[in-house]
């Protein structure tokens, strides 16, 4: 594989990708990313992914990233790597605030962009996800910004490994669903699809985004009791689209329900049709 680093001046093989062991976006996980689907070479939803970058850098106070640099940065990466990604890829954008002295402080180098992508294998038909009582601050300055702090992410995960699930769904501080470590969620309550909305701190999905606009759902205000009333559920992301949820916690779900069915078919007949919706 190639990765792009920016301080290399462009692709340099993976084994030589190097970024400084100061960089702020290690010392201190002061950095933000995205994540994107590469299919048959081609990425999915760049235009969107690159707002969000913005947005999240906007938030964190670092300089704002240029679209066409970056947006060129991912076409080189993989049109370097596309015999190696098969049918399926992952391609990961990570900006952080470069270099600076140990501490909290940010120093003056510039930013650090790094594009990386391996092969992916798909995920399973359906997923089960078990809650964890860890949640969201949805008052946090990093509230809805795809931060490379992912710590609590990793550890709610490993949560949901060891029951034998593949994510974890999390409250925000007022007992609200709000989100899966990697992914959104949607539910059909009483025949009505529905999503957290952004105010439960939860990000702002590229998919999560997409399915709102190519389907009847509707955010709210969503108690975490809900999840286990529901007649459907499933999970939304830049990699696994819609997933349906087979079970949460110890409550089996028929997967995939008539409505997740619905969704996901719609979501993969305008995907097919357009690569930057």
């Amino acid at each position: 594989m190639r990765f792009w680093v920016s301080h290399s001046g462009g692709l340099v093989d993976s084994e030589d990708a190097r970024v400084s062991v100061l960089d702020h976006g290690f010392t201190v996980a002061d950095g933000v990313f995205e994540t994107l689907k590469v299919v048959d070479g081609q990425v999915f939803a760049l235009r969107r992914h690159l707002e969000r970058l913005t947005r999240s850098a906007a938030a964190m106070g670092l300089p704002e990233p240029d679209p066409h640099v970056v947006g060129s940065a991912v076409e080189e990466t993989v049109s370097a790597n596309a015999p190696l990604l098969g049918p399926l890829g992952r391609l990961r954008i990570t900006y952080t605030a470069g270099v600076a002295a140990l501490g909290s402080d940010r120093g003056e180098a510039g930013p650090t962009l790094v594009i990386a992508v391996s092969a992916m294998t798909p995920w399973p038909d359906s997923a089960a996800v078990v809650t964890v009582p860890w949640p969201r601050n949805e008052r946090s300055p990093l509230a809805g910004v795809k931060s490379t702090s992912y710590a609590e992410n990793v550890l709610a995960l490993a949560r949901a490994h060891e029951h034998g699930a593949g994510e974890a769904l999390m409250p925000d501080t007022q007992g609200r669903l709000c989100e899966g470590t990697g992914s959104n969620v949607f539910l059909v309550v009483d025949g009505e699809l529905l999503t957290p909305a952004l105010n439960t701190g939860c990000l702002p999905g590229v998919t999560r985004a997409l399915v709102l606009e190519w389907s009847e759902a509707t955010e709210a205000d969503i108690p975490m009791s809900a999840l286990h009333d529901a007649e459907e559920v499933f999970i939304t992301s830049s990699t696994r689209d819609v997933q349906p949820v087979h079970r949460i916690d110890d409550q089996a779900f028929g997967a995939p329900g008539s409505v997740t069915r619905a969704v996901r078919e719609e979501f993969q007949r305008r995907s097919a049709l357009d690569l930057d919706p």
